[in-house]
């Protein structure tokens, strides 16, 4: 079987070399315009960590009423991220009329992540026994699956997850590494270097909301927090 890393290569070099879609008297080839885009797609996806990427193409609107075009191009529209529901541009560059449209797709992106083995109410406190490994459709949510039962396990349930659903990190109430008036460890991390020190929480320190430090200087900090009494900036 090919790898995924081999096949997105194959994909990209063809896409490189310009992988022209056929014409069929006056109208472009729709199976090969279909290949073209899954091709795009494909080569763009994001793949950190992926086992294998489907891409679903979609319709366009059938009231639209297109002019003959010998040439159409996919591509890539600006600031478009191919995860999920998503989009990809159809350009006509050879025809009697330019046009260009947007064509639906969803691209689904595979990995290794946890799933609830049992039904996980809200409130409740995960235990390890709660959780299994399986193969799930990363994209198929904006928030981020969790893989590391480490980071999971001992998490209160904030959304109902049913039993082989994907864990994701919306489903988890956030945890409150400090609160305010407590004596906090802030790093201040660089290119190749870190600095410690101490400081008093302003704020509570929320994880995924930023938290105020006050040095004994008087110096007012802002970064994350990133564990038990423990405050990150980025430097």
């Amino acid at each position: 079987m090919e790898s995924l890393g081999s096949s997105w290569l194959r994909l990209a070099r063809a896409l490189a070399a310009g992988l022209l879609v056929a014409a069929a008297g006056a109208q472009a080839d729709d199976a090969a315009i279909e290949q073209q885009v899954r091709a795009l797609a494909l080569a763009g996806a994001p793949h950190a960590g992926a086992t294998r990427v489907d891409v679903q193409v979609g319709q366009l609107d059938p009231r639209l009423r297109l002019a003959p075009c010998q040439h159409i191009e996919p591509y890539l529209p600006p600031g478009t991220r191919l995860w999920g529901r998503a989009r990809i541009g159809l350009r006509c560059t050879q025809g009697a009329s330019r046009w260009n449209v947007y064509l639906p797709i969803t691209v689904k992106v595979y990995g290794s992540a946890l799933v609830a083995a049992v039904p996980l109410a809200v409130g409740s406190v995960i235990a390890a026994g709660d959780l299994a490994q399986a193969e799930v459709d990363l994209a198929e949510d904006s928030s981020t699956a969790m893989a590391d039962a480490d980071l999971v396990v001992g998490r209160t349930v904030a959304r109902a997850i049913n039993v082989g659903q994907g864990v994701r990190q919306a489903h988890l109430k956030p945890r409150q590494w400090f609160a305010a008036g407590e004596t906090v460890r802030v790093m201040a991390v660089g290119a190749g270097f870190s600095v410690a020190g101490e400081g008093l929480a302003m704020t509570p320190g929320v994880e995924g909301q930023v938290a105020r430090v006050k040095t004994e200087s008087g110096r007012v900090l802002t970064g994350m927090p990133v564990g038990d009494r423990r405050m990150e900036l980025a430097l």
